[in-house]
């Protein structure tokens, strides 16, 4: 193992509204500094994520319907290949290994540095959640659905189902019981936000809200308690097109049987920029995803491992056959090996060659592998 969490420096240019960012730097750290002059780049959603595994595997959040996924904004990086040798790359400098690293992962060596594009966003952003009772989740839900289909690329909305956090503004009647969350985050006028985000009260009768003015960075901390360390974790994950009433209904009975406090199933909403990039531009093949949803077993004691690994098995299951056959890489876990393949679709032959170029003996495979090209043949 090759340790870089201490490269953690982020030098912003705010004339060329660029940020250099180290390879061990976290989300937080970026944002505290891009934030400084009123600039980010679209990140994930929690502070304590590493930006380089984030970025080499696609990279959505907030600002992703607005400026595209993480590697959309990647203007150049730095790279030390398996033979030892650094490279710079860009859209001009040895351009199929920079769109190589654009979605595939740590396959082709180790990036020490991100040159990323930086937009205008906040300091203050509209943003925050609104609460259901898990009883309303059908019409909520399918209200969600409609709703966001007209929503401007300036808000993402996400739904989370999951027992409710004994958040401040919730009644403490509710705390543990099953509810639906809407999270949203609007960068634009704050007014027009407030307006907007006003129609996620209409959807039934919300238990509690929390929605307002914020600073940009402190809306990137806000799921942080969510995800402390200590934790065993299992993801399961699948892309949708579309949400329809019958996957609605497979996400409310597979919630039913949530099987512990800090399991959930979120659906993250995406389109906007990120899916107007040509699926061949980069080696990130979920172009076509406006949905993504990650189930996300999360428990303390070993003896729950058969149990919770199993219903988020389940849920991936039964919701399949609703969704693309892609996968976002960075949500696939050890024993998906088998789905490399489908999450890179038509890239994947292209990203067989690019690793036969730059890592021929497959020294970087403790990952999400891609095999090269002549390994591949004789395996």
């Amino acid at each position: 193992m090759i340790d870089l969490s201490s490269m953690r420096s982020v030098r912003v240019d705010p004339e060329k509204k660029t940020a250099r960012v180290g390879a061990g730097a976290l989300l937080g750290d970026v944002d505290r500094e891009t934030q400084a002059y009123g600039l980010a780049t679209p990140l994930g959603i929690n502070s304590t994520t590493g930006v380089a595994g984030l970025c080499l595997g696609g990279g959505f959040g907030w600002l992703t319907r607005q400026h595209g996924l993480t590697i959309d904004n990647l203007v150049s990086a730095d790279i030390v290949t398996a033979d030892g040798q650094r490279h710079v790359v860009s859209a001009t400098q040895e351009p199929e290994l920079f769109w190589g690293i654009r979605g595939g992962g740590g396959n082709f060596g180790i990036v020490t540095s991100f040159e990323f594009q930086l937009h205008p966003v906040g300091p203050l952003i509209h943003a925050g959640l609104v609460v259901y009772p898990f009883a309303e989740a059908q019409q909520v839900l399918r209200a969600w659905r409609d709703f966001i289909a007209n929503a401007p690329r300036e808000l993402s909305v996400w739904t989370v189902l999951r027992q409710a956090p004994p958040l401040p503004f919730l009644p403490e009647s509710s705390h543990g019981l099953p509810v639906v969350v809407f999270a949203a985050a609007f960068n634009g006028d704050l007014e027009k936000g407030k307006q907007l985000t006003a129609s996620l009260l209409d959807f039934g009768n919300p238990l509690g809200s929390a929605l307002g003015g914020q600073p940009y960075a402190d809306f990137q901390t806000a799921f942080d308690p969510l995800l402390t360390e200590g934790a065993r974790n299992y993801w399961k994950s699948n892309n949708f097109n579309m949400i329809t009433d019958e996957l609605i209904d497979t996400l409310i009975d597979s919630a039913r049987m949530l099987p512990g406090p800090e399991c959930e199933i979120f659906v993250a909403q995406l389109g906007g920029v990120a899916g107007e990039i040509a699926e061949t531009d980069t080696a990130y093949a979920g172009r076509d995803a406006n949905f993504v949803m990650n189930v996300h077993g999360r428990w303390r004691d070993a003896s729950e491992d058969e149990r919770i690994r199993d219903w988020s098995r389940n849920v991936f299951r039964d919701t399949a056959p609703f969704a693309t056959g892609g996968g976002y890489v960075n949500f696939l876990t050890e024993d998906e090996t088998q789905r490399i393949d489908s999450a890179y679709s038509h890239n994947y032959a292209r990203l067989q060659q690019v690793k036969q170029q730059f890592d021929p003996e497959n020294l970087f495979r403790m990952n999400q592998n891609i095999t090269p090209a002549t390994l591949a043949k004789t395996a």
